[in-house]
């Protein structure tokens, strides 16, 4: 295919991401003002974000396996469907339950649209020059990054929150349109079995985990009788699902792929960034509008800075492996760049200049977007056509289910924090606390000596957060150091499979 030709071909599957990148990041700055309007906590904010990251993580295996055995245009456009209906009804949610059951919903879709959009460009070009189109791949979700937070912002201040939901779903109707007349893929059906099995067991025995993550130390000590019956609960459901994969005719994950030591570093390193990069980035908001004191609006243009690092080295770096064929380098500097720009933001608080702050969140973007999507090329290239939709779905569910555990227990270290900061800090001042149920409040009606000792619970409490996931850098630098660097295949996958 021609370079025009890809690109109309892709011209569908870019839009359809840009509705599921946008219409999740436009709720990010207005997730303070809904969950006070709401009335929700500091557990259901991070619910909030861990239901749609849970979903994404259980559904991604299945669309990917699903991938490898149907008409993989058909589910694309089922799954974006899917997301623009849970969209709808979050626009009219009435609590903070239902809005995280429609989150839920949103994230069944966005996990079809992860895992199928880089499956698709898998079929259309080669591995030595997808990495020029996953950069195009990887504008598109930061554009789709950096406008959400404004847009949203604006809307907030303007239309009211509810609007956040509603904006992606002419975009999505234009994508739908677009993908059934740009997008021609060879139809793919076999007989299916499903591991229907292992999907139930892997969904229990996460969002179990997941729970108890959430409200250990807040809700129960972490010593405490629940803790004694979850954790252990959780690793027995786990154990199970591997147990009913490796007997499974049709495993939801292969576990075969583990003996491939290039997906195994791939899948470490798609944790650590899972957790590096959702597990702290989605508490920004929280950060510039309470800990700042920032409006919806001004918190989502300070977000630009990491937004221009993903969409900056993700185009860039994409166009500079094509021509070169060598990954590797930048994939090393990538995770560098990241460890160090948590690092930085471990040292925040309420009084951090936002010039530094700027720089920082720069640092932490361009880290992950020389990484994130070249970690799906490099376990691409090593795979056979018909594992490729079970191979990029498997790095896709580990970096979500980090995220989602990421967001979980980071989000419990946030509340734990603040709770102890906000009693401290009102204990010192001689103010009686009137107790707020650890709702998560809004600054701006607060009294001026009550505002200083919230903003810095948050301040301090983000910054905290940050530094706790800089390990996790760490580790995704050792894993890339350690993969060993295969020439770029030139063949599609259409091409490849048609060769079989």
């Amino acid at each position: 295919m021609t370079h025009r030709e890809v690109l109309e071909a892709l011209s569908g599957l870019l839009l359809g991401m840009l509705v599921a990148i946008l219409s999740s990041t436009v709720v990010s700055t207005a997730l303070p003002r809904i969950i006070a309007d709401l009335g929700g906590s500091q557990s259901a904010f991070t619910w909030v974000v861990t239901a749609t990251l849970l979903a994404l993580t259980v559904t991604t295996p299945i669309w990917g396996k699903l991938a490898d055995l149907f008409d993989r245009k058909l589910l694309v456009q089922s799954a974006l469907v899917i997301f623009v209906a849970g969209s709808i009804v979050a626009g009219f949610a009435q609590s903070t339950g239902w809005l995280i059951a429609c989150r839920a919903v949103q994230g069944v879709g966005a996990g079809g649209l992860t895992a199928l959009v880089q499956v698709i460009l898998s079929d259309l070009v080669s591995p030595r020059e997808r990495g020029r189109y996953m950069g195009y791949l990887g504008a598109v979700m930061a554009v789709g990054t950096v406008a959400g937070p404004l847009v949203g912002g604006v809307l907030t201040d303007t239309l009211g929150w509810r609007w956040c939901f509603f904006v992606g779903v002419p975009i999505a109707a234009v994508a739908l349109v677009v993908l059934q007349k740009t997008l021609h893929l060879p139809v793919r059906r076999r007989e299916a079995r499903i591991d229907y099995p292992g999907a139930a067991l892997l969904a229990a025995g996460v969002s179990l985990l997941l729970i108890w993550v959430s409200f250990a130390g807040i809700q129960f000590g972490w010593g405490s009788w629940q803790t004694a019956v979850m954790v252990p609960a959780s690793l027995v459901l786990l154990a199970l699902a591997v147990l009913a994969m490796r007997h499974a005719a049709e495993p939801l994950i292969p576990l075969a792929l583990f003996r491939n030591r290039t997906v195994g570093l791939a899948v470490i390193a798609s944790v650590a960034v899972g957790i590096a990069m959702f597990g702290t980035s989605v508490f920004l908001s929280q950060y510039l509008q309470i800990a700042k004191g920032e409006s919806p609006t001004a918190a989502g243009l300070l977000t630009i800075p990491m937004m221009l690092g993903v969409m900056g080295a993700s185009t860039i770096i994409g166009r500079v492996i094509t021509r070169t064929g060598r990954y590797k380098r930048w994939m090393v500097l990538g995770t560098a760049l990241l460890t160090v720009g948590l690092l930085l933001m471990g040292t925040i608080d309420e009084t951090t200049n936002l010039v530094e702050l700027g720089v920082f969140m720069f640092a932490i973007g361009a880290g992950v977007g020389m990484v994130m999507q070249n970690l799906v090329l490099v376990v691409q290239n090593t795979l056979q056509p018909t594992e490729l939709g079970s191979g990029s779905a498997l790095v896709a569910f580990f970096r979500s289910l980090a995220g989602a555990v990421g967001v979980a227990a980071l989000g419990a270290v946030l509340a734990g924090h603040v709770k102890t900061s906000i009693a401290e800090g009102l204990a010192e001042a001689g103010i009686r606390s009137t107790g707020t149920g650890g709702r998560v409040p809004d600054v701006h009606t607060l009294p001026g000596p009550v505002r200083e000792i919230v903003e810095h619970a948050y301040g301090a409490g983000v910054g905290e957060i940050f530094l706790a996931a800089a390990p996790a850098g760490v580790v995704a630098l050792i894993a890339v150091l350690l993969i060993k660097e295969v020439p770029l295949g030139t063949r599609s996958g259409i091409e490849l499979a048609a060769r079989s």
